[in-house]
């Protein structure tokens, strides 16, 4: 079965729309076990970058169980989705649809972004925010992990 050409792209953003780090950060734990992505992106392979894009996917998770935490569709977190998205989207896509990669994952996260708060809040009347939290990262982490693993392949060595 043929995987349409932006589709990796798309629902990167949509793992974006809900933790903005998550796609940042499932694609450096890809890139240091050896994957490739298909689309051209430097950024990960910066040691900096993939060990600082793990450092702060998981101060998101911890963070976003904080009772201070802000919503996602504040304009700092449109942003960090827009950013994440497009980096991931981009990574992504097929090589020379990089561009086209980041503007499907960015017009996918943003307006999800605005769903997934919606849905988190509503969870969080029935279960508090901590449970709520947890269980949406589960989700989304579980969710990032699969889009990634099936979007690259082992890196060529020679």
């Amino acid at each position: 079965m043929k995987v349409p050409t932006l589709l990796w792209s798309a629902l990167i953003g949509a793992i974006a729309s809900a933790r903005s780090m998550t796609p940042m950060a499932t694609l450096s734990a890809a890139r240091l076990l050896g994957r490739a992505t298909p689309g051209t992106l430097a950024l990960l392979d910066r040691p900096l970058f993939k060990y600082g894009a793990l450092a702060m996917g998981a101060g998101e998770l911890a963070g976003d169980k904080m009772k201070t935490a802000p919503d996602r569709t504040v304009p700092l977190g449109l942003l960090a989705r827009v950013m994440s998205a497009g980096i991931a989207g981009a990574a992504l896509a097929p090589r020379g649809r990089e561009r086209a990669g980041a503007l499907a994952a960015v017009a996918t996260a943003v307006p999800l972004a605005y769903v997934t708060l919606d849905a988190r809040k509503k969870a969080m009347t029935r279960m508090g925010q901590t449970r709520s939290g947890l269980i949406e990262d589960a989700l989304i982490v579980a969710a990032g992990i699969a889009v990634v693993a099936l979007a690259v392949k082992p890196e060529r060595r020679g």
